[in-house]
Protein backbone atom coordinates (compact mmCIF):
# COMPACT_ATOMS: atom_id res chain seq x y z
CA UNK A 1 0.00 0.00 0.00
CA UNK A 2 1.36 3.59 -0.99
CA UNK A 3 2.23 5.64 1.45
CA UNK A 4 0.93 9.18 2.55
CA UNK A 5 3.74 10.83 1.58
CA UNK A 6 3.63 8.99 -1.81
CA UNK A 7 -0.34 9.62 -2.34
CA UNK A 8 0.06 13.69 -1.61
CA UNK A 9 2.99 13.41 -4.76
CA UNK A 10 0.83 11.65 -6.54
CA UNK A 11 -1.78 13.93 -5.95
CA UNK A 12 0.37 16.64 -6.69
CA UNK A 13 1.53 15.66 -9.67
CA UNK A 14 -2.05 14.98 -11.06
CA UNK A 15 -3.10 18.25 -10.24
CA UNK A 16 -0.14 20.09 -11.62
CA UNK A 17 -1.23 18.68 -15.24
CA UNK A 18 -4.73 18.69 -14.85
CA UNK A 19 -4.16 22.43 -14.15
CA UNK A 20 -1.42 22.43 -17.26
CA UNK A 21 -4.04 20.83 -20.11
CA UNK A 22 -7.15 23.09 -18.65
CA UNK A 23 -4.26 25.88 -19.29
CA UNK A 24 -3.45 24.84 -22.57
CA UNK A 25 -7.28 24.20 -23.63
CA UNK A 26 -7.83 28.14 -22.73
CA UNK A 27 -5.24 29.33 -24.61
CA UNK A 28 -5.91 26.98 -27.38
CA UNK A 29 -9.61 28.34 -27.18
CA UNK A 30 -8.73 32.08 -27.52
CA UNK A 31 -6.17 31.71 -30.46
CA UNK A 32 -9.26 29.87 -32.41
CA UNK A 33 -11.45 32.03 -31.35
CA UNK A 34 -9.66 35.24 -32.71
CA UNK A 35 -8.82 33.38 -36.17
CA UNK A 36 -12.37 32.27 -36.03
CA UNK A 37 -13.50 35.45 -35.78
CA UNK A 38 -11.69 37.13 -38.05
CA UNK A 39 -12.28 34.55 -41.15
CA UNK A 40 -16.21 35.09 -40.51
CA UNK A 41 -15.15 39.04 -41.29
CA UNK A 42 -13.50 38.37 -44.25
CA UNK A 43 -16.24 36.46 -45.35
CA UNK A 44 -18.72 39.40 -44.12
CA UNK A 45 -17.32 41.76 -46.33
CA UNK A 46 -16.58 39.17 -49.41
CA UNK A 47 -20.31 38.28 -48.91
CA UNK A 48 -21.45 42.22 -49.68
CA UNK A 49 -21.53 43.37 -45.73
CA UNK A 50 -21.09 47.28 -45.25
CA UNK A 51 -18.29 47.90 -42.26
CA UNK A 52 -19.57 50.73 -40.11
CA UNK A 53 -16.08 51.99 -37.66
CA UNK A 54 -17.08 52.97 -34.29
CA UNK A 55 -15.53 56.34 -34.76
CA UNK A 56 -17.59 58.36 -32.43
CA UNK A 57 -18.45 58.29 -28.76
CA UNK A 58 -22.05 58.03 -29.81
CA UNK A 59 -21.48 55.27 -32.05
CA UNK A 60 -18.93 53.28 -29.75
CA UNK A 61 -21.63 53.47 -26.85
CA UNK A 62 -24.43 51.76 -29.04
CA UNK A 63 -21.87 48.96 -30.43
CA UNK A 64 -20.80 48.02 -26.94
CA UNK A 65 -25.02 47.22 -25.73
CA UNK A 66 -25.42 44.68 -29.26
CA UNK A 67 -24.37 41.36 -28.16
CA UNK A 68 -20.96 40.71 -29.85
CA UNK A 69 -20.24 38.48 -32.69
CA UNK A 70 -23.60 37.52 -33.42
CA UNK A 71 -26.14 38.55 -36.28
CA UNK A 72 -29.16 40.19 -35.31
CA UNK A 73 -32.03 41.21 -37.58
CA UNK A 74 -33.36 44.80 -38.14
CA UNK A 75 -36.85 45.24 -39.86
CA UNK A 76 -37.31 48.47 -41.46
CA UNK A 77 -40.64 48.79 -43.47
CA UNK A 78 -40.32 45.55 -45.82
CA UNK A 79 -36.65 45.61 -45.83
CA UNK A 80 -34.43 43.37 -43.37
CA UNK A 81 -31.27 43.89 -42.68
CA UNK A 82 -28.74 41.84 -40.86
CA UNK A 83 -26.01 43.52 -38.30
CA UNK A 84 -22.64 42.21 -37.01
CA UNK A 85 -21.30 43.74 -33.98
CA UNK A 86 -17.54 43.44 -33.38
CA UNK A 87 -16.50 45.43 -30.80
CA UNK A 88 -13.02 43.50 -29.85
CA UNK A 89 -11.39 43.08 -33.51
CA UNK A 90 -12.23 46.12 -35.22
CA UNK A 91 -14.41 47.82 -33.04
CA UNK A 92 -16.93 48.09 -36.09
CA UNK A 93 -20.70 46.98 -37.05
CA UNK A 94 -21.01 45.11 -40.70
CA UNK A 95 -24.61 45.59 -42.04
CA UNK A 96 -25.95 43.58 -45.10
CA UNK A 97 -29.10 43.06 -46.33
CA UNK A 98 -30.95 39.96 -47.64
CA UNK A 99 -28.91 38.65 -50.44
CA UNK A 100 -25.45 39.21 -48.32
CA UNK A 101 -26.45 37.35 -45.78
CA UNK A 102 -27.49 34.49 -47.99
CA UNK A 103 -24.19 34.65 -49.76
CA UNK A 104 -22.58 34.50 -46.25
CA UNK A 105 -24.64 31.28 -45.31
CA UNK A 106 -23.84 29.53 -48.64
CA UNK A 107 -20.02 30.17 -48.22
CA UNK A 108 -20.27 29.22 -44.78
CA UNK A 109 -22.23 26.07 -45.99
CA UNK A 110 -19.40 25.27 -49.09
CA UNK A 111 -16.77 25.95 -46.57
CA UNK A 112 -18.12 23.04 -43.67
CA UNK A 113 -18.67 20.55 -47.05
CA UNK A 114 -14.93 21.14 -47.99
CA UNK A 115 -13.47 20.82 -44.48
CA UNK A 116 -15.18 17.72 -44.48
CA UNK A 117 -14.14 16.63 -47.92
CA UNK A 118 -10.71 17.43 -46.85
CA UNK A 119 -10.60 15.67 -43.38
CA UNK A 120 -12.23 12.28 -45.30
CA UNK A 121 -9.44 12.71 -47.92
CA UNK A 122 -6.56 13.29 -45.24
CA UNK A 123 -7.95 10.38 -43.15
CA UNK A 124 -7.74 7.55 -45.91
CA UNK A 125 -5.04 9.16 -47.94
CA UNK A 126 -1.86 6.90 -46.54
CA UNK A 127 -3.22 2.99 -47.70
CA UNK A 128 0.17 2.03 -46.31
CA UNK A 129 -0.49 3.23 -42.41
CA UNK A 130 0.08 0.31 -40.35
CA UNK A 131 -2.12 0.84 -37.38
CA UNK A 132 -1.49 -2.69 -36.17
CA UNK A 133 2.05 -1.29 -35.14
CA UNK A 134 0.28 1.07 -32.82
CA UNK A 135 -1.21 -1.78 -30.74
CA UNK A 136 -5.22 -2.60 -30.01
CA UNK A 137 -7.76 -0.52 -31.09
CA UNK A 138 -9.05 0.79 -27.24
CA UNK A 139 -13.11 0.33 -27.18
CA UNK A 140 -13.16 1.10 -23.21
CA UNK A 141 -10.97 3.93 -22.54
CA UNK A 142 -10.75 4.70 -18.88
CA UNK A 143 -8.59 7.44 -19.11
CA UNK A 144 -4.77 7.81 -18.47
CA UNK A 145 -4.76 6.49 -14.95
CA UNK A 146 -7.23 3.40 -15.49
CA UNK A 147 -10.15 1.96 -13.81
CA UNK A 148 -10.63 3.06 -9.94
CA UNK A 149 -8.27 6.14 -10.29
CA UNK A 150 -10.71 8.02 -8.17
CA UNK A 151 -11.66 10.18 -10.25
Amino acid sequence: MPSQTSRMNYSKFALSCLVGVAASLVLAACQTTTGSIESREDSLAAAGFVVRPANTPQREAMLKRLPPNKFLERARGSTINYVYADPVNCNCLYIGNQNAYDRYRRTQLQQRIANRQLLAAQTYADANWDWNRWGPWIDDFDGPFGPGAGW
